[in-house]
């Protein structure tokens, strides 16, 4: 089943929640939901809204069949996505990484990573216009200050996986209540909805509006997310226990899934009820429809109603967001890089295209940057597609969780659905922005660019099947086989940082490990005086003079147990003064306290252990 020695999808959270043991099914049940419903926010994204509207303002209800059938492609592609990291104990980026050419999958990553950026830059413009529908503030300013989330999503990791699952499933239940007053307001015919679930095309722009739905959907970083989200769980690696999660894991997704088709077709249904029956077929900016449904329905709570459920719905999907973002990064460059920075890039990838537009061309451009949003979404979606297929009909990697072949023909089919759709939506926009570009040098390399994606999802397709090359193994370190273990060397110089605190006792405690003829000692004590921070170096106060004579009595005390000792007093900067110290007098290992505090306590007194670790080229010892 799982592989031996690999990275962890989320580490920090990984196999953090504990599944139930008893014999209540229920509780057993209630144990694995949560990842679905982080799912589920990004199917119910403002880039969703605009399709919907436009949908049921031109259409009536005659589209609602795309909405349940995009639905249900959704809800096998999430099974298969769950089933593959319960079963593989990978996510699908780990997965690619590991099948997959590295250049070819230095592409795939940076698709992904678009991707993710496009879908941000959806959640940020969809908050930016509710904040604007609902207080008036400007779009530039609601976009700014979608910038201070940057923070939410870090402090809910801190509580838990647990608690971050109850925020969404909180925002989704809020949004759910908000469409379900709207449609109090609204009032459709029951019987006119249910003939919206019989498959029609009216004509060819429904086509393309049904092409937009579905692109709009199924959304390409679900996919990464999902299979990294489900191993967050800690269940027994044995067949039954696999097969336990497999199946509660596909009850969550289908109630998670199902309540996003309802806030889907919710906005579908007030847009036929409202505007098409009043000859409105042309609604489709988000901004349209608020100002519309107070007017129409004659009521001030529904456009309030409208403009919450739009930021609560760009809020919960900009966290999940940020979640993909690590999961990509980490599986397909191994690269693990703080959440802040990670929360920072994602948000300014979306943030500064966003600001640029707003700028140069003013709000009348949100609505374009929204479907533009959702172009670079369907651009992505079939090379996350396709890679999923084939990992989970991998007899030889799945054992016996590899689907069936009717599972893998309807895999195979709804992949095929997608990529055609999806490329025709992409077709339709690329020869837009042919007829509308002069410069020959630009219309040849958007031209270049669209076969380029072509040939890679051609490579995607075929690349599993055709190359026989034995899988390198996914690890984030070198690979067992290629490392080499010598014995180490004896320290011959030991740097000692003292800061005459209780963590003293722990240091010298350490160092006494270490035969007296084979090393030398060096005591060093940095002096933070508020002189020596006026001077900004060697000082001579009361401070300075009592460190120097603690220094003595340390290295007095090493003396008598026959150890060679030097000791000097350095200034100002202790991570700067303890590397160059090392450097100067080329220290072999460097042993240093450990503080004790953590979190709010580093800001205000300061953070040396971990700072020093990325500074110094040698061994660090941490007295704890």
């Amino acid at each position: 089943m799982k592989d031996a020695h690999q990275h962890k999808s989320l580490d920090d959270v990984h196999e953090s929640v504990s599944v139930h043991q008893g014999k209540s099914k229920l509780k057993r049940l209630l144990s694995f939901f949560g990842p679905a419903y982080l799912i589920s926010v990004g199917y119910m994204d403002p880039g969703n809204w605009a399709t919907d509207l436009a949908g049921g303002s031109q259409f009536g209800y005659a589209l609602l069949w795309v909405l349940l059938m995009s639905n249900l492609m959704a809800l096998l592609l999430q099974s298969l996505c769950a089933r593959l990291g319960i079963v593989r104990g990978k996510d699908l980026a780990q997965c690619n990484r590991e099948i997959y050419p590295k250049r070819m999958n230095f592409v795939l990553y940076v698709l992904a990573e678009l991707a993710i950026a496009a879908c941000d830059l959806a959640e940020v413009l969809g908050m930016a216009i509710g904040l604007n529908l609902l207080f008036g503030i400007d779009i530039l300013w609601g976009v700014l200050i979608s910038f201070v989330d940057t923070f939410l999503l870090l402090y809910l990791q801190r509580l838990g996986m647990r608690k971050l699952e109850l925020f969404i499933v909180g925002l989704i239940a809020l949004i759910g209540m908000c469409f379900l007053v709207e449609m109090f307001f609204a009032q459709p015919q029951l019987g006119e909805v249910m003939q919206g679930f019989v498959p029609s095309l009216p004509n060819n722009a429904a086509l393309y509006i049904a092409i937009g739905i579905i692109g709009a959907t199924v959304m390409p970083h679900n996919l990464y997310l999902h299979s990294a989200l489900v191993q967050t769980r800690k269940i027994e690696k044995t067949p039954v226990a696999i097969r336990r999660a497999i199946k509660y894991n596909f009850f969550d997704s289908a109630i998670a899934l199902n309540i996003a088709f309802f806030v889907n077709a919710a906005i579908l249904i007030l847009a036929a009820s409202v505007f098409h029956k009043n000859g409105m077929h042309d609604v489709a900016e988000l901004q349209d429809a608020y100002r519309l449904l107070g007017t129409t329905l004659g009521t001030d709570w529904a456009p309030k109603l409208f403009a919450v459920a739009l930021i609560l719905a760009g809020q919960s999907s900009t966290i999940t967001g940020t979640l993909a973002g690590q999961i990509v990064m980490e599986g397909y460059l191994r690269l693990r890089i703080s959440p802040l920075l990670r929360r920072l890039l994602t948000r300014l990838l979306a943030i500064v295209p966003a600001v640029v537009v707003i700028v140069l061309f003013g709000d009348k451009e949100v609505g374009q940057m929204l479907i533009f949003s959702q172009v670079l979404l369907s651009m992505q979606l079939a090379f996350a597609v396709i890679p999923l297929i084939h990992f989970v009909s991998d007899r030889e990697k799945m054992g016996e969780f590899v689907i069936g072949p009717y599972l893998r023909f309807f895999s195979w089919l709804i992949a095929a659905v997608i990529a055609v759709l999806n490329f025709q939506l992409v077709f339709e926009e690329v020869r837009g922005w042919l007829q509308d570009v002069d410069n020959i040098f630009l219309q040849a390399l958007i031209v270049v660019g669209a076969l380029g994606l072509l040939l890679l999802l051609l490579m995607t397709i075929v690349y599993p099947w055709v190359m026989k090359r034995k899988p390198t193994r996914l690890d984030v370190h070198a690979s067992f086989e290629e490392m080499e273990f010598r014995a180490a060397s004896s320290f011959r110089t030991i740097l000692l940082a003292l800061d005459f605190s209780k963590s003293d006792e722990k240091v010298i405690s350490q160092v006494l490990q270490y035969s007296p003829s084979s090393c030398k000692l060096l005591l060093i004590h940095v002096v933070e005086s508020a002189s020596v921070k006026y001077t900004g170096g060697l000082s001579d106060d009361l401070e300075a003079r009592e460190d120097m004579e603690r220094l003595k009595q340390y290295a007095a005390l090493l003396r008598e147990r026959n150890y060679e000792v030097d000791y000097a007093l350095r200034y100002n900067n202790r991570i700067k003064a303890i590397k160059e110290c090392c450097e100067q007098h080329g220290a072999d290992l460097l042993i240093v306290g450990s503080h004790g505090h953590t979190g709010l306590k580093d800001i205000i007194f300061g953070e040396t252990v971990n700072k020093l670790r990325h500074a110094v080229k040698i061994p660090v010892l941490i007295a704890q």
